[in-house]
């Protein structure tokens, strides 16, 4: 497994994420090793928009309905 090191983390950065943590029941390691485990799985916008395409070439959904059933998605979310 490989190893991080983030320095200038401000004093109250710091702070609330030991919060968070020890509120979790983690270490602050564990803690931050979920959070970027998080945002890691997380796709970002071109990720998405190229998984859709691939998608839409696939079949014979079009480009637009995939970005019809994307925003769709967004809203339900919000």
């Amino acid at each position: 497994m490989a190893i991080i090191h983030v320095r200038d983390v401000s004093e109250s950065t710091l702070l609330t994420l030991k919060v968070r943590a020890a509120r979790s029941g983690q270490s602050l390691q564990a803690y931050v090793r979920r959070l970027l485990e998080r945002e890691a799985a997380l796709l970002t916008p071109e990720e998405t928009a190229e998984q859709a395409r691939a998608i839409a070439a696939r079949s014979s959904v079009t480009a637009d309905e995939v970005t019809q059933i994307i925003a769709e998605m967004r809203q339900a979310r919000e």
